[in-house]
């Protein structure tokens, strides 16, 4: 019994759980019928709400498309931000408005269908569920039966399985009664024996017939059994899964496509927004002041046009329309020139410092415009706004502040660019009259054009032999023109050669040359572009200017140890070189050794040289080889450089061009200056002679130079070139190195006559022997060392300026310099040797300053202590 009511009891737990399933499945349908709706009453407002905001957008872009109409007209950058900012919200207005309408109309309609069918949906996994369990029910039932009659069997098999044995028991007890009485006769234990057989018969058929029973009742519970857990497992773990399947059928999809339609508007939106920020923002780049100034000049330009030049009047039949640079004016326009030149660098310097300062200070101004406490991010007044009271003061006082020192920062930039203005109108006025009277005073100069060369083929990268022999120049014209250019402004140029110069330059001159021009003639250029233009041409040849087959036969001369056994084999080679050939390496080498003359100066030894112009000068057809046979190459050309003379052959032996150490400009291009009317040579003032003094010691390095010490009075003649003087020295007639000396007026003549009497008397007192060639004495350390002691003695900013401004105020500086010099510093040591030319040029020269800086620079070792004031 107590089994029988714990399987009804388990009968009953199951009906009441298939029952709870049921509930929770319509739970369940309620919940998902809740969020739809929920879903859609979010949807629904969404779209209100962004049909409202794509409204105000709309309002907003169209009461200021109005307002900009007149402005865009202009073409300004701001009105290009205006018109990008406009037609971006107005796209920003259109996708909400799609956006308000999908979730209005299209995901609601959606959500709606989903309600309907997900309770539709439910209502038909209901009545399968509810067949379901019906059936696991049914399969319990039928397990219950069998169960309960496989326990009939069972107990009816053990109650004749007990019968049995009670009937062995009895037969026992019936035979061993038999044998102790042995009384009875035959007949009676026959009847009794077979009694009791038939009884043992009888109870073993009944527990066979129990048995099969149960067998039977067993075998069909087991069945039974089988089929009730099996439909158990599959209704717990396959079925209940499939009907709760059935119940949202459709129902994730359903929300799945409602969701990716909003996400599609949102990412239009939003890909729209990015569009639009990104235009925006190259809008916002593409601010351009400047271009809106000139779109304004533009707009205005009745207004802002310049107006017409003033036109030249003559008086009464005059027909002289230009500035005149006659004889008798001459000497007053070159003096007047010269004023004018050193106002105009004065001038110039003073425009640049507050061009200078004026850029510093802008840079200040905008940078305290763009400081974020003077422009605060749009987020920073919510966070200010939940600070306590009282919070905010610091801030407050320093952002007062900044506004302070802004307008004080105005206010200085403004003074500035008044005085920008008001100097650069000054500078172009004394610029047009410089010009001017420059362009009188060079049209006296009569100068000769340069042939131009009918040779068809190419300057550079082309064969020497072919171009010479067609051309008919002995020496081609870039050679001629470079070198003579060097020769005239680059001597005294520290790293000549091996400093590399403009690229551009150097490509504007070789097409020049190119053209059949000689850029050189008569411009100013860059002496680092000029040399750079000589190593392009030798590097270019092809074959190079040592022909191939003596590359090898070149090298092996570098083994020789004494110098002159090298030279005589180097000239037994080269002897058998193509006469044309020889001509340009005679100029060529000759120049190279001139060059390194000054390598106190330019720093270029010979070998510095060699390693400049060995890889153009000579080739081997293997290039593998190249930079293992560099050395050789390197110590090949320096022999050659030094031993130029014995190498190639003299004029007297090879007929032709040979290369001058002092070229001037007047050699070939150009006419002998002369007056209107006058044949003499031009002087530089009306007067025949100038005194000059000798500002170093100078050894002459060819019979045309003339030797002076420091201190001695010169007479000058005339000028030979930009860098040479004709005059005289102890009535001995010459070249004097215009670097070397100071022309004089009668008091700066006496003061430096005293300043170098006294420097050679404390300079041979305080001699010591074993000074070293320019260690002391080299005008480029005096120049050096006066500078630094200018500093030291606070003397005038103006002295480093001295080489762009007038004779008259330069002889007035370094008077003060030297006589504060003597006061306050030991005198400098002159040197006996030649030194190298001084850095910085004579007074005599400072009237040609400043074209000559274009050219040369002033060669104090690169460093231009005194820079020109068109630097």
């Amino acid at each position: 019994k107590s089994e029988e009511g714990k399987k009804r009891e388990t009968k009953g737990d199951l009906r009441a759980q298939l029952a709870d399933q049921v509930k929770i499945l319509d739970s369940q349908v309620e919940v998902k019928q809740q969020q739809l709706s929920d879903l859609s009453e979010f949807l629904r407002r969404r779209g209100d709400i962004e049909a409202e905001y794509a409204r105000a957008l709309d309002k907003l872009t169209e009461r200021f498309t109005h307002k900009t109409k007149k402005k865009e007209q202009w073409g300004q950058s701001v009105c290009q931000v205006w018109s990008v900012l406009l037609t971006q919200t107005r796209l920003e207005s259109r996708e909400h408005a799609a956006l308000g309408d999908t979730c209005c109309n299209t995901l609601t309609q959606r959500l709606a269908h989903s309600t309907e069918d997900t309770h539709r949906l439910h209502k038909r996994s209901k009545e399968v569920g509810i067949q379901m369990q019906d059936e696991l029910l049914k399969v319990t039932t039928e397990l219950q039966t069998a169960l309960k009659t496989y326990n009939q069997y069972h107990t009816d098999c053990l109650t004749a399985e007990g019968k049995l044995k009670e009937a062995e028991r009895l037969e026992e007890r019936h035979t061993g009664k038999s044998a102790d009485l042995g009384l009875q006769s035959g007949g009676q234990r026959r009847s009794s024996v077979k009694k009791m057989e038939r009884l043992m018969e009888k109870r073993h058929g009944r527990v066979q017939e129990t048995q099969l029973k149960c067998t039977k009742a067993r075998n069909d519970y087991l069945l039974n059994l089988a089929a009730a857990n099996a439909a158990m497992n599959k209704y717990y773990l396959q079925d209940i899964s499939t009907l709760i399947d059935c119940c949202d059928l459709g129902f994730h999809l359903s929300i799945e496509r409602v969701m990716r339609c909003y996400l599609a508007s949102k990412s239009r939106i939003q890909k729209t927004e990015e569009a639009g920020l990104k235009q925006l923002e190259a809008a916002v780049t593409s601010l351009d002041q400047g271009g809106d100034r000139d779109a304004l000049l533009q707009q205005h330009d009745t207004a802002f046009c310049l107006p017409f030049r003033f036109n030249y009047h003559p008086h009464e039949g005059d027909q002289v329309c230009e500035v005149s640079a006659e004889s008798q004016v001459r000497y007053e326009l070159e003096t007047r020139f010269q004023q004018l030149q050193s106002r105009l660098a004065a001038v110039t310097l003073e425009t640049e410092e507050v061009s200078k300062t004026l850029k510093a200070t802008l840079t200040a101004l905008l940078e305290n415009i763009c400081d974020s406490d003077c422009n605060p991010t749009p987020d920073m007044p919510s966070s200010l706004s939940h600070e306590p009271p009282g919070g905010g003061t610091a801030p407050k006082l320093t952002l007062a502040k900044r506004r302070a020192n802004q307008q004080e920062t105005e206010t200085y930039y403004f003074t500035k660019v008044k005085e920008f203005l008001t100097s650069s109108s000054l500078t172009s006025k004394l610029q047009a009259k410089h010009d001017l009277l420059h362009d009188a005073i060079q049209k006296v100069r009569v100068r000769k054009s340069r042939p131009v060369s009918q040779f068809c083929h190419t300057l550079f990268t082309t064969d020497m032999l072919t171009y010479i022999q067609s051309s008919g120049q002995q020496i081609p014209v870039v050679v001629e023109s470079c070198i003579r250019f060097i020769n005239l402004h680059g001597l005294h140029h520290e790293g000549i050669f091996r400093v590399p110069g403009s690229q551009r330059e150097v490509n504007h001159i070789r097409d020049a040359f190119e053209r059949g021009e000689d850029p050189l003639s008569d411009s100013e250029c860059d002496l680092d572009s000029v040399a750079g233009v000589l190593k392009l041409y030798f590097r270019g040849l092809e074959p190079p200017l040592f022909p191939y087959d003596s590359y090898s036969q070149l090298l092996e001369c570098v083994q020789i140890e004494g110098l002159t056994e090298k030279a005589s084999q180097i000239k037994a080679i080269v002897s058998s070189f193509p006469r044309p050939l020889l001509i340009v390496m005679r100029y060529l080498f000759a120049f190279l050794n001139h060059v390194s003359q000054y390598s106190d100066e330019n720093m270029m030894q010979p070998y510095n040289l060699a390693v400049c112009f060995g890889p153009s000068l000579l080739r081997g057809t293997e290039s593998g080889d190249a930079v293992a046979r560099q050395p050789q190459v390197n110590d090949l050309v320096k022999t050659m450089i030094l031993q130029h003379d014995s190498i190639f052959p003299s004029q007297s032996e090879l007929p032709g061009p040979v290369y001058e150490k002092h070229m001037t400009l007047e050699q070939e291009y150009c006419e002998p200056i002369t007056e209107e009317g006058d044949g003499e040579a031009e002087h530089l003032h009306s007067e025949d002679e100038w005194e000059a003094v000798a500002m170093f010691d100078y050894v002459a390095r060819s019979p045309a130079e003339l030797s002076f010490k420091q201190g001695e009075l010169l007479i000058l003649h005339s000028k030979a070139s930009s860098d040479w003087w004709r005059g005289e020295v102890g009535g001995v007639k010459g070249l004097i190195p215009h670097k070397y000396i100071s022309v004089l007026d009668g008091m700066r003549k006496q003061s430096l006559c005293v300043y170098f009497n006294r420097m050679r008397v404390n300079s041979d007192s305080a001699s010591l022997p074993g000074r070293q060639r320019g260690s002391e004495g080299s005008p480029v350390r005096n120049i050096k060392l006066i500078y630094r002691y200018s500093k030291n003695v606070h003397l005038p900013l103006s002295l480093s300026l001295s080489l762009s401004l007038s004779q008259e105020m330069i002889s007035r500086q370094m008077n003060s310099v030297f006589k504060e010099l003597l006061s306050r510093q030991p005198a400098l040591q002159p040197n006996t040797a030649s030194p190298a030319p001084p850095a910085s040029s004579s007074s005599s020269s400072l009237a040609q300053a400043t074209p000559a800086a274009k050219k040369g620079g002033f060669g104090l070792r690169g460093r231009a202590l005194f820079r020109p004031v068109d630097q």
